[in-house]
């Protein structure tokens, strides 16, 4: 088995190439697409996990508010911490993903379904349900964090993502797009599978850089914006708290998630796996 693995990774890389065949992409329209089950299993398999997702992670940010709350009888450095805070979504996201990839695909977030929709992994109709369906759980896990600890989620902003002091609503955006790309990108090269039949011999286990890239970004843009790069995370908290504050710059965390993930797209499609060179010789050799 060593010396076959061996003997492919000697071969030019135009050998290679045809070894493998890119799947066919998704219609952008599917009609028969709504009259399968499997389709709306997906639905629900992905309102359910980010209703678990949300409900968790709220649950994080406001215990260790109220852990930290030094005028509440709180240590300023108790609770989980910003590094605690971060595995928390990262975690979630592991084990969310881990869970839910083989029905529906695991994204549990509408910047996720955006960015595989622009190239065409999914259909329209399937990327607009799927976006539906985060949000509605989105807004369920964070009602439900709510009604078992609505006092401290009152006194404690529930959970929602506002711009830090100290930075302008630029900073936010870019830190939003940023990081997004980050996790888009990490999401196509986990999943391309031109690289599982390369690497079939690797054992790689898509959920863990997933969930690790959120992590990351959680340590970065948390004291910036709280860290979105999930529009129905941003928007369930929005939703439930409903207050001024969690409305004045909302538009940053879907303009951001959104831009960083068309940006993701892009590179991984265009660039990484030469599609635009792809089309271009397919135009050529018609012409």
């Amino acid at each position: 088995m060593t010396k076959e693995v061996e003997a492919v990774s000697e071969q030019p890389a135009e050998y290679s190439a045809k070894d493998y065949t890119d799947p066919p992409p998704t219609p952008l329209i599917d009609f028969e697409e709504l009259t399968k089950w499997s389709l709306y299993r997906a639905c629900i398999a992905e309102f359910i996990a980010t209703l678990l997702f949300l409900y968790v992670t709220v649950l994080t940010v406001i215990g260790y508010k109220h852990q930290s709350d030094t005028k509440d009888g709180g240590d300023i450095c108790g609770g989980v911490g910003i590094l605690g805070i971060a595995w928390a979504f990262g975690g979630m996201i592991f084990v969310l993903v881990y869970c839910t990839a083989g029905i529906s695909g695991g994204h549990i977030n509408p910047a996720v379904t955006f960015g595989l929709f622009l190239a065409r992994k999914v259909s329209l109709m399937r990327a607009v349900l799927y976006m539906v369906s985060q949000c509605l759980g989105a807004i369920c896990g964070v009602g439900l964090v709510k009604a078992f600890q609505k006092a401290y989620y009152n006194r404690y902003g529930g959970g929602v993502n506002v711009m830090a002091g100290g930075h302008n609503k630029g900073v936010g955006l870019g830190a939003e797009i940023i990081g997004t790309f980050v996790l888009v990108y990490t999401v196509f090269s986990a999943t391309d599978p031109k690289r599982s039949a390369r690497d079939s011999h690797v054992p790689v286990l898509a959920p863990l850089p997933i969930g690790f890239a959120v992590f990351m970004v959680h340590l970065a843009t948390i004291p910036i914006t709280g860290t979105g790069i999930n529009p129905a995370r941003s928007f369930g908290a929005a939703v439930i708290y409903n207050q001024d504050k969690a409305w004045d710059e909302h538009w940053i965390f879907w303009v951001g998630p959104f831009v960083g993930a068309f940006a993701a797209a892009v590179y991984h499609q265009y660039i990484l796996r030469a599609g635009a060179l792809k089309a271009l010789g397919s135009f050529r050799s018609n012409a």
